[in-house]
């Protein structure tokens, strides 16, 4: 299944299950109204939300609506920790909450794309096969610096349960192209790979993880100088050319006018 957040003038938003083609929605009021909700009682609520994606995506749900990226928040704006883990090992503490994904930049930074994993509770020294078990929910998030600081954290507008990932999904491992726009120029693709199993076990080596906890796996700096005035468009996609999660859409605050 697919969710995004709405949002309502509220700090979480408000619940809302995404078709897998990513043009419907359906408010998940009645079962959950926040993202948070899901993840701490899983069991119980992500089947009736299974239930409610498998009516929209077959169309039989009379107040579905167009799916709007531009009306999200982050999937999950407060997250419980932020955590990246680098292609060696190394792990990055983040701070702050999720920033929309078409929230504009105040001044030109430096952007590394990122894999970002939705976990449940997860016991101290787990393994990856517990990790992979604890897995909720995947999105794409974009860090970005200014001399190394971290000023900003973007998700794209959806958040995917692994099953909806289909041929990218294999072994615990998402295989996938990431595609961008800079001023409209479409970049050299990349071909990523990312296991998010291995990051949750490497952050529950000597703590355990609590239900919305975020670990992300590093894809890589993007390789492009943004100024002020630019615009930025990236999405993660199939082989086939499907977007996985929506893409992130953003604009660079032009240069004050002297």
């Amino acid at each position: 299944m697919k969710l995004a957040s709405y949002a309502d003038g509220s700090r979480d938003g408000h619940l809302v299950v995404v078709s897998r083609d990513l043009t419907q929605a359906h408010y998940a009021t009645g079962i959950a109204t926040r993202l948070q909700q899901v993840l701490d009682d899983w069991g119980f609520i992500a089947p009736q939300l299974e239930d409610l994606a498998v009516q929209l995506n077959h169309g039989k749900l009379r107040h579905a609506f167009a799916f709007e990226p531009a009306k999200c928040l982050a999937p999950l704006p407060r997250a419980h920790g932020w955590a990246v883990v680098d292609a060696e090992g190394g792990v990055r503490r983040e701070v702050g909450g999720f920033a929309a994904p078409h929230q504009p930049l105040r001044a030109p930074a430096a952007g590394e794309a990122v894999l970002a994993a939705l976990t449940g509770d997860l016991a101290a020294a787990s393994d990856r096969a517990s990790a992979l078990d604890a897995l909720r929910l995947l999105t794409l998030a974009l860090d970005w610096r200014i001399g190394g600081d971290l000023v900003a954290t973007q998700c794209a507008p959806v958040a995917v349960t692994p099953d909806e990932l289909g041929d990218g999904w294999a072994a615990g491992r998402l295989q996938a192209r990431l595609v961008a726009l800079h001023n409209g120029a479409k970049l050299e693709p990349r071909d990523v790979t990312a296991a998010p199993g291995d990051a949750l076990a490497r952050l529950a080596r000597l703590r355990a993880l609590r239900a919305g906890q975020a670990a992300g796996v590093a894809l890589g700096a993007l390789d492009l100088s943004l100024a002020a005035g630019d615009s930025l468009h990236l999405d993660l996609k199939t082989a086939a050319g499907q977007s996985l999660f929506g893409a992130i859409d953003l604009d660079i605050a032009p240069a004050p006018s002297a």
